[in-house]
This record gives structure tokens, sequence and C-alpha cells, in this order.
């Protein structure tokens, strides 16, 4: 394992400015355009409301997932809590993903607001609440996409008297009469919360051919705290998330045509979750692999840039003391029987993974630990998608935290536990995507994508880095003279 003594690591959580054309990159998008032979790199910061009235205001005018607005100056407390009885200002600032929806492309973060872009001249289009076509108050980041083009997310829904439930929404396919596929967005099913007040934090969710996978975790929005505080007091959302230490994790199933829910309730130990890597049916089973954190700490708590740009020892003695990742994979039996208490119902010859039903009616289940390093994490999940997303699948790409520190590309096969690495000194990679080989008959037959910084070098330092992902093996790198920040996710759009 690398050790970062030298600190170069803290650059690639700095700022940096958009660039007015596309520049050259050296040997071979933000955006890499790969045509003709060449390669350039280009940048834009998206036209949201909340990018464009900070730059005109020159301070942060809407509060962001950890960072307090600064009250306006020319406001007194009492000017702003009167603004506050008028609506809660959400902020749009689209800087989590991108994805295609019907014909178009767009950015999103974690709130009800998405923003449609050009991905070929990254000019900012529209902005959409969704909330004017679904009953929802936010969705996430990483929806799914059927061969088809049909989206389906979940999201937090806040409904009549306070009362609270995740919904999982259904985006048709293009359409022929070339309408916006989000006019005829639906509700398909509904989760209930456990708790009235406290929904839990969504960040991914799973889905199968036939089932959605949904993992209520212990790491709560309070959303009393959320109300009563909020722009009175310069809160931001990471103030109104709380812990609740005695629920534990469950996992909640429904089927996708008809959406219905499913009566079983599947409950573990406690963990967060941010990314699903990928579920599946067999034999009367759900297989669902995930990357999680363990214990009901939230994770998001450790991850200040005030914390990740200090001194490495530093960095070290706070990841020793947040909660620690683990690749797991669970097993969800469909075939439930209140008679067959205290036993394990999992048959699945190829897993450890046990589900026990408990004399409560619930089913506890345990897990197969698929990857474990200390402090060492496999994150930002990726799959060969288009052919195994719901599927059996052997290979998963990630992105390898060292005490949260990006410095390594792994490669996972969730049947052996066989891993493979790509690392490079004082280098910094993001997400790895996959690209399937055009005549590809093997499953990890392709190339992997990742955009890599080089914070210690004087001359080019960052590069798009072209992976075999077979074995991680360098094909190629495009290098850029411009310094890139941390990115977080992404697409390849052929």
């Amino acid at each position: 394992i690398l050790e970062h003594p030298a600190g170069g690591y803290k650059k690639i959580f700095e700022s940096c400015e958009e660039l007015a054309e596309p520049i050259p990159a050296h040997a071979l998008m933000h955006k890499f355009d790969l045509k003709d032979g060449h390669v350039t790199y280009y940048r834009r910061f998206i036209r949201t409301d909340a990018y464009v009235r900070a730059m005109t205001e020159k301070r942060i005018v809407i509060t962001e997932f950890g960072t307090a607005a600064y009250p306006d100056p020319c406001k007194n407390i009492f000017s702003r809590f009167f603004t506050y009885f008028q609506g809660i200002e959400v902020t749009d600032n689209c800087l989590v993903n991108i994805y295609p929806i019907g014909e178009d492309f767009y950015a999103c973060t974690e709130t009800n607001y998405i923003t449609k872009v050009d991905p070929d001249t990254l000019e900012t289009i529209k902005k959409v609440d969704l909330c004017n076509y679904l009953s929802v108050n936010g969705v996430t980041a990483h929806p799914h996409t059927e061969p088809d083009g049909t989206v389906y997310n979940i999201g937090n829904c806040f409904g009549k008297n306070m009362s609270l439930a995740y919904n999982i929404v259904k985006i048709p396919p293009p359409q022929e009469d070339k309408s916006d596929p989000i006019e005829k967005s639906k509700v398909l099913v509904q989760f209930p919360s456990s708790e009235r007040f406290k929904p839990s934090y969504i960040h991914s969710f799973g889905m199968t051919e036939n089932y959605f996978v949904f993992v209520e975790t212990p790491v709560k929005i309070n959303l009393l705290k959320f109300l009563t505080s909020w722009s009175i007091r310069g809160t931001n959302y990471m103030d109104c998330f709380e812990s609740n230490d005695k629920m534990g994790t469950w996992f909640l199933l429904a089927t996708k045509n008809p959406g219905e829910n499913i009566d079983h309730k599947f409950r573990t130990s406690a963990f967060n979750l941010f990314h699903h890597i990928n579920c599946y049916e067999d034999q009367g089973f759900i297989v669902v692999d995930l990357c999680t954190w363990k214990g009901h700490d939230f994770v998001y708590n450790y991850l200040y840039l005030a914390n990740v740009r200090q001194n490495w020892e530093e960095v070290k003695k706070a990841a020793i003391r947040a909660p620690q990742p683990e690749v797991r994979r669970y097993v969800l039996p469909l075939d439930i029987h209140r008679e067959e208490q205290g036993k394990n119902l999992v048959s699945l010859p190829y897993t450890t993974a046990t589900a026990v039903m408990c004399s409560d009616g619930t089913v506890w289940l345990e897990p197969e630990v698929l990857f474990s390093g200390p402090h060492q994490a496999f994150e930002f999940p990726q799959i060969n998608y288009k052919k195994y997303c719901g599927k059996n699948y052997t290979f998963a790409y990630g992105l390898g935290l060292n005490h949260f520190v990006p410095d390594r590309i792994c490669k996972l096969n969730v049947k052996s536990k066989e891993t493979w690495i790509w690392q490079e000194p004082d280098a910094y990679p993001s997400e790895p995507l996959f690209v399937q080989s055009p005549d590809a008959k093997d499953e990890d037959d392709g190339v992997l994508l990742s955009i890599v910084v080089k914070p210690g070098v004087t001359q080019r330092p960052a590069f798009l880095l072209i992976l075999n992902a077979t074995d991680l093996t360098e094909i190629a790198r495009a290098e850029v003279d411009v310094m890139i920040p941390v990115t977080l996710h992404g697409l390849y759009k052929p």
C-alpha cells in the first residue's frame, strides 16, 4: 500500500477554473473527447441557479449538502426569518452524476432538481423540477436504466400529515412523438418508512430483472430539525443527519411489474450504504452485493474538506475512527415459511451468506464478505452494466480508497474473490468506467476509463487513463496540461 507523506493528494480536492475552449491532449471530457485519433479535454461549470447566484454575489447563496449559505449582509435576522416561511430554498447544484433520459442528458445531485445539458458543448440547457411531475422530494444520483431506455429511480416522499415513504419512480423510454418522457413519469411502488419523522438517507438502490431492492440504513434525516432550524441558524443538510443506534439495517423488496411490495422484512446489523454493486435472482433467492461501511456513524462526517486536506498522519487517524469499509454479499430468500424458524434458508451452493427466520417473523441476514482490508475501501463500483445489470455476474471494478484517499483502481472477481490493482506513485484516479469491446464475448472484454491526477508533477499533471479491463494493464493515456480536481461519477457516451 502506498503512503502519501508528500501531501500531494490535498490538491485533488481544490477548485479549478473552467476552460474557454478544448485544449489538445498529449499522446493519443469535465469531458474527454476521443475522435479520429485525437483526444481533447474540456470542462465547463453547469449554469445552475446555485452557481450563477454564487458567482454574482461572491458568496454561497443557496445552502449545499455540507456548506451553509453565507447570510446576505443586507438582511437582518428578522427578514431572514420571514424569508424562511416563504419556503426552503433547495440547491440545484448538480455535481454528482450525469445520466440519459430519452434522447437527452441530465446532470443531477440528490435533490428534486436535475439539469439538462448538452454532452457535446457542455452547455447548460434548462433546470427541471421533478416535483412538478412526481410525488418526490428528491431522487438519487444513481438511477437504473433498462435496455429500452426506461429509467427507474428512488426518492423520499413527505406526504400528508408528515407521513413518510420512499417512492420508486419510472420514467418511460424515448417517445415516438418526441415528447419529453419526464412528463409521463409516474410513481411505480412505495416503500414505507420505519420511522415517522426520520427517513433514511438513500444514495442508490438495487434492481434485478423482476424486483427492486431497497436498503434502509440507520443514517437518518431528522425532519423536525430540518424544518425548524433551516435558514434561521445557518444550518446545512449535514446538520440534520443523525444515527439510529438501535434499528440496524432493513432490506425491503418490491416487484417491478406490477409494482407491489413484498411482505417479508429482512434485517441485519447496522451499516452505511452509498453504492450498490449489483443484484440478481438465482433459484428463488435475490443476491445483493454492496459496498458497506460498518456501523451507524455517518461516513460523511469524516469527509469534510478540512479533514481530507490535513496532513497524512491526521487523515489516517480520522479514517481509523470512521466506519470501516467492506464489500458484502447478502442473500434474500423469496420463499419463506414461518415454521422454518431458526434454520438457514439460503441453499445456494456458492455463498456463505445466511438468512434465518426469527420469532418475530423477520429474517435475519448475515453476509458473505467479498473484500475487506483495514481502512482500504473498494468503492465507486462499476460493472459491465449493459449486459449484466440485474443478472448473475462475475466482475466488479472500483476505485480503491486508502484512508479515504483514492489512490488505485481495483477489479474484483465476486465469485473467486481474486483482485487486480492498477496503482502509480502520487497518482489519484477517479471512478473507473467500463466500456465493452464491440465484438466482446467475455464479461470483462473491454476497457476501463479513469481520470487520473498527479499533483506532484510540474508538467501535464492529469490524464485520461485507458486500461485493459481483463488484467488492468495500461493501454494508453491522454495527458493534459491542467490540474483536474477529484471527480465523482460520470458516463461514457459512444
